[in-house]
């Protein structure tokens, strides 16, 4: 399978994401008195709140994305971190013992580096997958999992951000010289007597554990944000959300 921050606090944005969602068993009628017992709906419908959920999603979105593409936005974070794959892990032992680890912890930082570059062009991608929601997918959004929005996201945008993925990628390990080095690695590797010789797909690995890491975050702050407090950005957001807690 194709596989400015907003706000000055990183998760801010996020904060709002899915704030529609911070109480359980939610469901969409043209009534908010239904979204939380005994508030009144203050003349607030559907289409109202809808916009104000796909408000914060833009919100939201924008902010993970800037989060994960800010220089080392990878690299120094421990859960998205890309690392060496298991298909590379006995080359790199190898190499290491021969007094190459600062050529293989300088791949390992390239990767990232790049999937961080690659990361800039998904923004453009959520928003337009948000235009295209449906009061069918908001509903379903307000009314799922933790991480109802994240797999939402992922079935509407993962091929298109691949495509915008891979590419910039490629540039980028080929700009740094990830490329060659890499192909330096592996040829040194592959030389030396005895060992099983390894081919591999470097683009295709960081382009799709880039995405992984973007896709995860996501969850991650959306299952945070659906029992932290609201944070009011924008006026249809105060409307929205002022009404549910007045």
């Amino acid at each position: 399978m194709k596989h400015s921050f907003l706000y000055s606090l990183p998760g801010i944005g996020l904060m709002v994401l899915f704030a529609l969602t911070s109480v359980q068993c939610i469901s969409v009628p043209g009534n908010v008195a239904d979204l939380i017992p005994g508030k009144e709906p203050k003349g607030l419908d559907e289409k109202t709140i809808i916009a104000g959920l796909k408000e914060a999603l833009e919100i939201g979105t924008g902010n993970a994305v800037k989060i994960v593409s800010q220089s080392n936005g990878y690299l120094k974070n421990s859960d998205i971190k890309i690392i060496l794959p298991e298909e590379l892990e006995d080359m790199a032992d190898v190499l290491k013992k021969i007094g190459m680890k600062k050529d293989v912890d300088k791949f390992v930082n390239d990767m990232n580096h790049a999937a961080e570059k690659a990361a800039e062009g998904a923004a453009d991608i959520f928003v337009d997958a948000i235009k295209k929601m449906t009061l069918s997918d908001a509903r379903k959004i307000l009314e799922g999992e933790d991480d109802a929005a994240t797999r939402y996201f992922e079935d509407k945008t993962r091929e298109k951000l691949y495509d915008v993925f891979f590419p910039v990628v490629k540039n980028a390990m080929d700009k740094v010289g990830i490329t060659k080095l890499f192909k330096f690695l592996l040829d040194t590797y592959n030389g030396i007597p005895g060992v099983k010789k390894t081919r591999f797909d470097l683009n295709l690995y960081i382009t799709n554990k880039g995405l992984d890491g973007l896709f995860f975050m996501l969850a991650k702050e959306e299952k945070k944000i659906r029992i932290d407090p609201v944070a009011r950005v924008t006026d249809l957001l105060k409307e929205v959300f002022g009404s549910l807690s007045s």
